[in-house]
């Protein structure tokens, strides 16, 4: 079986520009996540695909705690990475970006971003979407990559269970 990543790739700590930084996201974002989670829980529900269920109204502050351990643990195995996305002085999540191996043979790698409700208005999404488009394709090894809901079909993945685990 194919490894995700190559033992000798050095997986980007961040990736910053003059409107964000990305970089792992760990347990000790709980607060920031969390609220932008909670603030934003219609627009995420349609972030992941028309059958994904998360997250969930009555998502506790202990889930979303076990969703950000899980993460830190697959980006510390190098299994799967999570990066949040925070505005330049860390003081607000602004989103999060997950890159996670494919179980779709087409593609090595599914990419998924997401941005706060509060922050569609002044086109953040769609920045986000190129800049880790752009930052995919000059620093990670991956020859074909999925987007999910963006370039690609979500028929192509609903049997894909990473993407019905995420959160």
């Amino acid at each position: 079986m194919k490894k995700f990543i190559p033992d000798s790739f050095q997986v980007p700590k961040k990736l910053e520009t003059d409107r964000i930084r990305l970089r792992m996201l760990t347990i000790d974002d709980l607060t920031k996540d969390y609220e932008a989670v909670i603030t934003s829980l219609e627009h995420l529900q349609c972030v992941f695909g028309p059958f994904d269920r998360w997250p969930q109204k009555d998502l506790t502050l202990e889930q979303d705690l076990n969703d950000l351990r899980f993460h830190q643990e697959e980006f510390q195995k190098r299994t799967s990475f999570t990066y949040t996305v925070m505005n330049l002085d860390e003081t607000r999540c602004l989103g999060c970006v997950y890159i996670m191996p494919s179980t779709n043979v087409k593609y090595d790698v599914v990419v998924i971003a997401w941005v706060r409700k509060d922050e569609l208005a002044n086109g953040l999404d769609k920045y986000l979407f190129i800049t880790v488009k752009n930052w995919i394709k000059e620093k990670w090894p991956f020859d074909s990559v999925a987007y999910p809901g963006r370039e690609t079909s979500w028929d192509e993945f609903k049997d894909n269970y990473f993407l019905q685990s995420t959160a």
